[in-house]
């Protein structure tokens, strides 16, 4: 009888426990899921961060590059100013050479007139018949000098005429070199615009396709989230369901185990009176151990362990304690932090430390070298930028490359102050002051002047946007 409630009692703990490891494979199953989800959707949010990131990225340069599209416009339109500036000048000089000749025509036939004149009057007898006419001596001579004084006058008045001319054309050319430069300024201006609008376009595309990126990443992002919750929410359910059947089957064995050793005693009380009458009968001894199959002795206790020292982990490595829950890792990253560096500008007028005239006396050692557009060599050729940024890297002083980023270094003084070696800035263009209203500068200009490195007469020749001093 015994024996009978100890196997019903062990049936029915491994019964429960059966259950249990059932209950408990799935749950682990589950968890395993869930660690899936998590990390994915952990990915999923990196991903949406870096395209964040990328975006940023592009916004800034698209900030950049607007920026520089519209220094790029304003150039072209104070370039566009220069050349209807220079095509009037043009014009002006046309009128003052067609004047001039007109002029010279004028004073060439009133000349012809006088000779004319002279000669169909006197002749060849001319001189001959001055002196008749003449009353004395004095009177000859007066009439002789102011026919001499007629001669040199028209002589005179024909060579400053063709002077002029000349003077007229030699402008007219030089004007027309000047159109040419500022012509071709604009076309490169031109050229950088398109590139800029181009470069803007890719970049709009791009950031505009990282946002769509970011809008199915995120639709990724709220499916994990979705599942991972479901998942959740199970894991929570059969955890509940397994500390219940946990507490049921401890319960049911408390009570099995009370039941058997109530049984237990009852049968050994009804033994003690089975053996009293078989002691009276001679037929049983007392003091005899009763065995029913020989291996069981009433003594003996049914124990099971159950609890265990194994450590439990899930796919990817971290512990799971008693509470069946996840230790998370934290791979110790954390944000960086930038501080904005910045610096005053000071308002004091600067002052001339005599330096540049070294810097505007090496630059002219290169007049008569090439043009090179996107060039930076002394001697095989430069472009504008590049011919001052080589010059000054000579002297120690790193300039950036362009002429529109060379527009914002050193100190900005008045064209009035400028001195040797300040930067004369227009639009498109950069020269280095030598003085007296002269530049060297890397100029394409053709025919005239020729393009290459080159010494201009007039700073002003176009617009002055900015004078720079570096040094």
């Amino acid at each position: 009888m015994k024996k009978r409630m100890v196997c019903l009692t062990l049936a029915l703990i491994i019964s429960a426990s059966q259950v249990m490891t059932v209950s408990a494979s799935r749950e682990d199953d589950l968890r395993e899921e869930a660690a899936y989800t998590s990390s994915q959707l952990d990915a999923t949010y990196d991903y949406i961060n870096e395209l964040g990131a990328q975006i940023e990225s592009l916004n800034a340069e698209i900030a950049t590059l607007d920026q520089e599209l519209v220094n790029t416009m304003v150039n072209i339109e104070v370039l566009n100013t220069d050349i209807a500036n220079k095509e009037s000048e043009i014009q002006q000089t046309r009128s003052n050479l067609k004047t001039a000749k007109a002029e010279r025509d004028k004073q060439y036939e009133a000349m012809k007139l006088r000779i004319q004149y002279l000669y169909e009057n006197g002749g060849s007898n001319a001189w001959y018949n001055l002196m008749l006419d003449s009353n004395d001596i004095t009177e000859l001579l007066n009439k002789a000098e102011y026919t001499q004084k007629m001669y040199k006058y028209d002589r005179d008045a024909l060579e400053q005429y063709v002077e002029t001319i000349k003077e007229i054309k030699t402008l007219g050319v030089q004007l027309n070199g000047e159109k040419a430069e500022l012509e071709d300024m604009k076309a490169e201006q031109e050229a950088s615009q398109a590139s800029l609008e181009t470069q803007i376009s890719e970049k709009q595309s791009a950031a505009a396709n990282a946002n769509d990126e970011i809008a199915y990443a995120q639709q990724q992002a709220n499916e994990y989230a979705a599942l991972l919750e479901e998942q959740t929410a199970e894991i929570q359910r059969l955890e509940a369901e397994r500390i219940a059947a946990e507490e049921e089957a401890r319960r049911q064995a408390e009570a099995e185990a009370a039941a058997a050793a109530q049984a237990a005693e009852e049968e050994a009380s009804q033994e003690e009176s089975s053996d009293e009458e078989y002691s009276e009968e001679g037929d049983y001894s007392e003091d005899e151990d009763y065995s029913e199959d020989g291996d069981y002795s009433e003594d003996e206790e049914y124990t099971e362990d159950e609890s265990s020292d194994e450590v439990t982990t899930d796919e990817y490595g971290n512990v799971i304690d008693e509470d069946n829950t996840v230790e998370d890792y934290d791979d110790g990253s954390s944000d960086e932090s930038y501080e904005d560096e910045s610096s005053d500008d000071s308002d004091s007028s600067p002052s001339y430390s005599g330096a540049g005239s070294a810097v505007a006396s090496y630059a002219t050692q290169f007049v008569g070298n090439p043009y090179v557009y996107g060039g930076t060599s002394l001697t095989n050729g430069a472009d504008c930028s590049g011919f001052v940024q080589s010059v000054y890297a000579n002297f120690g002083v790193s300039l950036p490359r362009t002429s529109y980023e060379q527009m914002t270094v050193g100190t900005e003084v008045s064209y009035s102050e400028a001195q040797p070696g300040d930067l004369i800035c227009y639009g498109g263009h950069v020269a280095i002051y030598l003085g007296n209203g002269q530049i060297v500068h890397a100029s394409n200009s053709a025919p005239y002047p020729a393009g290459g490195i080159k010494i201009s007469d007039n700073a002003a020749y176009r617009t002055i946007l900015s004078v720079r001093r570096v040094i």
